[in-house]
């Protein structure tokens, strides 16, 4: 599959086709920086049920048009200044069974992405969800029913695969999404909502954030969970306004900025796959890009936007994965020793830095001495202690690590869920950048396998993959247990935003930020010859 742009006679048109997670949708644009996005900024409305509240309120003198779909293609129209939508739960004639076949669970889009392409190559269809973590199923609308579904299982077991599940739950009662508008009572599971100065503001009353006010249009639409997302759609460069403050933070040096602005512009534009599922491209947390409207636009991060309008970071005519992350540790990870995926060139392990401070390829990380001594420096790189997460040490009694393994355990449906104690844990591997690559736990049961970033799904403590651990014991030698020490915050794959503000104050400019952290890449405008994302080929 490619994804790129096409410019017919007077417009760009992006077309997609079949993703892991269903349809790309398809965009039209007037001018390629003018795409228009469709952003999950409220992805699960309902899950707290009759609690869950959301208020959507126009500008002082404008006013909110909303568009409720009718029967035969009619649309029934209506305007307030304030929409506040509730839950009622909606009692069913009769309980329903609902269930899904869930292949795997996974901390990352990216590797539940590679896990989805190689059950696709055993001929399975499956898509990607995020009812919490991402998972993959199998797609609904391929096993359809119950008989299905459990010959898929069954012929998995027979080839040794015990992973995969089939989730089931009985509803006595459903969410519907309801309002009141002219003194009339409305449910309904689908709405458009606009205004006439193009200004919405959100606030959901179980979030601690302030009011949200986001540019351009909104739809309520039912989600594969059995609630509802709010999508807003709004054109790229806007988008960009609130995403550019919250990433980067608003005191960036300018340089620092603009590099920002280029890699959210080129993350979102290869990224709109992710949520087939539920028929939106992107979510506004952390999982995709932070992305909280216009509250937070200043002069300066609006300027660096502008600075660098269209133009994103590519790889032989690619959109490049245009990833970042807020502390590297002080060495940066390749993208295929974080996830399981294939190599991309530009994203390589380095020392985050300009100035020769440790050569990797005469002390390699991959020993554990050389880990611990490089660990312990703290000067010369392009990050600092300012951070908060530059250095850091986490102490873990044996209790927590043992609870949080069992919890991982339990949600991929380990046989060796049900242990009881932790009596050892070794680095297999590490890479030669000095993060974790498999991690053996010896159990009273039997030894677990942690590879990956599956360390940071089972355990808590560490703040990223760059650690080695000691024992805590006891007199005469009990495991009481870990401390946990190591450098960065996250995946450390690509541009660290903190060793961009350093470089942006030594004066780089931009395009030497993202020389550095991207070896290899182009900075382009965005024309109709780059492909958006290529699929990886089957070998």
């Amino acid at each position: 599959m490619v994804i790129r742009l096409l410019r017919p006679a007077s417009c760009f048109v992006l077309v997609g086709s079949f993703a892991i997670g269903g349809v790309v949708p398809v965009t039209h644009a007037q001018a390629p920086q003018d795409v228009e996005l469709q952003i999950g900024i409220i992805q699960r409305f309902g899950d707290k049920g009759a609690k869950d509240k959301l208020t959507l309120q126009a500008l002082p003198g404008d006013q909110l048009t909303i568009k409720i779909p009718a029967n035969e293609g009619k649309v029934q129209t209506l305007t307030t200044n304030t929409l506040t939508l509730e839950i009622a739960l909606q009692p069913l004639p009769k309980p329903r069974v609902e269930e899904k076949v869930i292949f795997s669970t996974h901390r990352s889009f990216e590797t539940a992405e590679e896990q989805a392409l190689e059950w696709r190559k055993r001929g399975i269809e499956v898509e990607i969800a995020q009812p919490d973590r991402w998972q993959v199923w199998a797609k609904r609308s391929v096993y359809k029913t119950p008989t299905v579904r459990r010959m898929l299982l069954q012929n998995l077991q027979a080839q040794g695969i015990q992973t995969a599940q089939i989730e089931t739950q009985t509803l006595q009662e459903v969410p519907r999404a309801t309002f009141v508008v002219g003194g009339l009572k409305y449910t309904r599971d689908r709405l458009e909502i606009s205004s006439g100065k193009g200004i919405i503001q959100v606030d959901r009353d179980k979030d601690d954030a302030p009011n949200r006010t986001f540019a351009g249009s909104l739809k309520l639409q039912p989600n594969a969970y059995g609630t509802y997302s709010l999508v807003n759609l709004v054109n790229l460069e806007t988008y960009l306004r609130g995403v550019v403050p919250y990433e980067i933070g608003t005191g960036a040096p300018k340089a620092a900025m603009e590099a920002q602005a280029i890699l959210a512009r080129t993350y979102v534009l290869r990224n709109l796959r992710r949520f087939g599922i539920d028929n939106y491209q992107l979510c506004a947390t952390t999982q995709c890009q932070v992305y909280f409207g216009l509250n937070g636009v200043t002069t300066a991060t609006d300027q660096a936007i502008a600075t660098t309008r269209g133009l994103v970071l590519t790889y032989k005519n690619e959109l490049v994965d245009a990833l970042y992350s807020s502390t590297s540790g002080g060495v940066t990870a390749p993208f295929h020793e974080v996830w399981r995926g294939t190599e991309r060139p530009y994203l390589v392990g380095k020392v985050d830095s300009v100035n020769g401070l440790w050569n990797l390829m005469e002390r390699p990380l991959a020993d554990e001495n050389n880990l611990r001594e490089f660990l312990k420096l703290t000067k010369g790189f392009n990050e600092s202690e300012e951070s908060g997460y530059f250095r850091w040490k986490v102490e873990a009694s044996l209790e927590k690590v043992t609870q949080d393994l069992q919890k991982y355990l339990k949600s991929i449906r380990h046989p060796l869920a049900g242990f009881k104690t932790i009596k050892d844990m070794q680095v297999v591997e590490r890479s030669r950048v000095g993060r974790v690559m498999k991690m053996a736990v010896q159990t009273d049961l039997g030894f677990v396998v942690l590879e990956k970033d599956d360390v940071l799904l089972a355990f808590e403590s560490p703040n990223s993959m760059l650690f080695y651990f000691d024992p805590i014991l006891e007199k005469p030698r009990k495991l009481k247990g870990y401390t946990f020490v190591g450098g960065g915050l996250g995946h450390a794959v690509g541009l660290s935003q903190f060793g961009s503000y350093h470089l942006g104050k030594q004066g780089y400019g931009y395009d030497r930020i993202l020389s550095f952290y991207f070896p290899g890449t182009q900075i382009q405008p965005l024309n109709a010859s780059i492909a958006f994302y290529r699929e990886p080929t089957k070998p």
